[in-house]
């Protein structure tokens, strides 16, 4: 994998060339190269190994889209701001499954380092959310939820928020036990 400098600094020496080659009369070679630097550009502001992972997990194969990420050894000198929250939250979606705690941290940092699509970011909420209910936080789920609900434009994930306000319903009902005492009073008139 390329550092994100490197990739501008081939980014730099390809458009060079082209205009070098644009100068010499060799149009075709000047955009055949132009293409190039374009590809490096792009991989730049979308790193080669998440878009890998994305296509990994859209098939749910956890486990490659996993060995992907892996290969990102330091994200934070690798990827521009945006790309580290995309790798964040692929992985808050995997340790999900496995450790909610670690999850968590996953998906705060993936919500703190921003993330460029609206949906990625109601997801990440979402599962924030889910996280913070099981922990009995119930008010920092509500406010999660309505988050994500306002992210959620094209209501990708109306089904998921509602599953989950159903939940937090069902959480608040008091529990009541039918046909036990209610009272201390009826307790003992039982006994007797």
């Amino acid at each position: 994998m390329y550092n994100k400098n490197i990739k501008l600094f081939i980014t730099v020496l390809l458009l060079g060339y082209a205009v070098y080659q644009f100068v010499e009369g060799y149009i075709g070679n000047g955009i055949m190269f132009i293409l190039l630097a374009a590809i490096f550009i792009f991989l730049y502001f979308k790193n080669e190994y998440i878009l890998l992972a994305f296509l990994k997990l859209r098939k749910q194969d956890f486990d490659g889209a996993n060995k992907w990420l892996d290969k990102i050894k330091n994200p934070a000198i690798a990827l521009t701001t945006k790309q580290q929250g995309y790798f964040n939250y692929l992985k808050g979606i995997m340790v999900s499954q496995t450790n909610m705690n670690e999850a968590e941290k996953y998906f705060k940092t993936a919500v703190n380092l921003g993330l460029s699509m609206d949906h990625d970011l109601a997801m990440a909420k979402l599962n924030l959310a889910g996280i913070a209910f099981s922990k009995r936080r119930k008010q920092d789920a509500q406010k999660l939820l309505a988050e994500a609900e306002k992210l959620d434009k094209r209501n990708m994930l109306g089904d998921q928020i509602k599953m989950m306000k159903q939940q937090m319903k069902k959480a608040a009902i008091p529990k009541q036990h039918y046909g036990q005492p209610t009272s201390a009073r009826q307790g003992r008139r039982s006994r007797r």
